[in-house]
């Protein structure tokens, strides 16, 4: 009886009970349902302040162009060609360097412009940010 005893003890301690088991389960499922929504949020903030930081650079390489050469860029290609720009960005929001759109005019910003072009750049995506704007209005 004894001998049944201890191998039975012994069986007892090598692995976990069902509720042991479901317990550690439904901590995982907690904890997975916190933090998912907090990584996307942050995944969507980076995309929006690496959106924000392109379109700044890519601004002031259209300013620094037509101050630069007298005239606007025609395309943001024009701002590769001449080294203001090393490529053109990928949109973080489109997930392609293509769908950039961009704002022309054929107003002059300064007296020393000859010709019109590519004024503004905005992100081709029509999604909303964490702002409530469309991304394609910052």
């Amino acid at each position: 009886m004894m001998a049944q005893l201890q191998r039975f003890g012994r069986k007892r301690e090598q692995g976990f009970t069902l509720i042991e088991l479901i317990v550690v389960m439904v901590i995982i499922a907690i904890l997975t349902a916190v933090a998912v929504p907090r990584f996307a949020a942050m995944v969507q903030s980076a995309r929006e302040a690496a959106l924000k930081q392109d379109l700044q650079v890519m601004r002031q390489a259209i300013s620094a162009y037509t101050m630069d050469k007298g005239k606007a860029p025609q395309s943001l290609d024009d701002l590769v060609q001449s080294g203001y720009l090393r490529s053109i960005p990928v949109d973080p929001m489109t997930h392609s360097a293509d769908t950039w759109v961009t704002d022309t005019s054929d107003t002059l910003s300064d007296v020393y412009q000859s010709d019109g072009g590519i004024d503004n750049v905005h992100s081709g995506s029509n999604a909303t940010g964490s702002n409530g704007k469309p991304y394609s209005s910052w």
